[in-house]
């Protein structure tokens, strides 16, 4: 589906897309930001994604065009922002907020309410991620920290489909009723201009490396399977990517023939040929440079699921997983070694859902420095009624 057709479909549901005034975004976000994003947005085939550091609810398209609500930038930055709230955090932390979330909660007060009668969750993070090459996207799966280091996928053909128990994942309690919602998170990074994704960590598979035949995929997520546009589960935006599980040889090699079922539920569709890192290390991507998801053939929104893997060469040494992912939401650091607020619950339409036993995960898309990252942090979730 092109742009143009998917801002169509937009208005159709009812969802408000306006243009965002890019001069007071760029006095917000800066120029080098902005671009950043836009890099990290080719060739993207899902729906826009909400930029959830920014005041309101401003999310990106394909391409590149920014929409939504966004109120800020008139007189001064991001930065000048965070000054302020860092002086005036202790006496107004604990200040109501009023309006609607439309998702979940029936107003911002009743997610407030629901928070203070036992419903709210709150999980501690820190993940210490690899180092990286400028350009290219590693993840934060294999990292040390907590949650600990994730495990590797199954083998072909079952794979794994992966859940909140799984070694590696965000840790929370499913609600007794109701849906659990994001609704807000406390993040600082120990490098400057990062940038991180959350996601629903769906399904991953091991690929034998030392071989050139095509390898069968038989498992299956279990969220975000639905065929149906409307349905919170739609399988639409879900995304590819393959993660170096351990170090492999130095051989050129491409993913080829690789083939899914799409957000429409046919099958056999042909992923594009995806060039590979000779000797790429441990977490980075097996991707070419400025991208950090696996692109789908022309017209499709979403992968279902995998169901062929191929390599153009025989690898020696290493290993792979192929791994499907539903992106939340980017977090960004202007600054480095300082807590940023980021608020689910008034900065996006919906507080994002947290699906039962959904497996919680970052990715560190389009790396900015070599350096080593660290991120540290906390989640809060709030649990929405029937």
């Amino acid at each position: 589906m092109d742009v143009t057709m998917h801002r169509l479909k937009i208005k159709k549901n009812n969802q408000q897309f306006k243009d965002v005034n890019m001069t007071r975004l760029e006095t917000w976000l800066g120029n080098e930001k902005i671009a950043r994003l836009r890099a990290q947005m080719l060739g993207w085939y899902g729906r826009p994604i909400c930029l959830i550091d920014c005041p309101g609810s401003v999310w990106i398209h394909a391409d590149g065009s920014f929409t939504g609500t966004f109120q800020r930038g008139y007189f001064y930055s991001a930065m000048d922002a965070l000054e302020e709230w860092s002086k005036r955090f202790w006496i107004e932390s604990g200040r109501l907020q009023y309006g609607q979330c439309n998702a979940g909660f029936t107003s911002i007060s009743d997610a407030l309410s629901r928070a203070s009668a036992t419903f709210s969750q709150k999980r501690n993070f820190y993940k210490v991620g690899d180092t990286g090459v400028v350009g290219y996207s590693n993840s934060l799966w294999k990292c040390t920290g907590y949650p600990a280091t994730g495990a590797a996928g199954g083998a072909a053909p079952g794979g794994t489909a992966h859940v909140k128990g799984d070694t590696g994942a965000m840790a929370f309690n499913n609600p007794v009723s109701g849906t659990l919602h994001l609704v807000g998170a406390d993040v600082s990074s120990s490098i400057i201009s990062n940038d991180i994704l959350l996601y629903d960590r769906l399904f991953s598979v091991a690929k034998t490396m030392a071989s050139t035949a095509t390898e069968a995929v038989t498992g299956v997520p279990t969220r975000y399977q639905s065929t149906v546009t409307t349905d919170a589960n739609y399988v639409g935006d879900n995304f590819l990517f393959v993660e170096v599980n351990a170090t492999i040889a130095n051989t050129a090699h491409n993913w080829t023939v690789c083939q899914y079922t799409n957000q429409a539920g046919t099958a056999t569709q042909t992923l594009p040929s995806l060039t590979g890192v000779a000797a790429n290390t441990i977490s980075k991507f097996d991707h070419p440079i400025s991208q950090w998801f696996a692109p789908l053939a022309s017209g499709d929104t979403g992968i279902k699921d995998l169901t062929q893997m191929q390599c153009s060469a025989s690898v020696a040494t290493g290993s792979i997983n192929f791994v499907i992912g539903h992106p939340i939401g980017f977090m960004s650091f202007p600054v480095a070694n300082q807590m940023f607020p980021f608020d689910w619950l008034t900065n996006r339409d919906q507080a994002p859902r947290i699906y039962d036993d959904a497996c919680l995960a970052f990715i560190e898309p389009l790396k900015p420095a070599t350096t080593a990252t660290s991120y540290n942090g906390r989640i809060y979730m709030c649990g929405a009624a029937a």
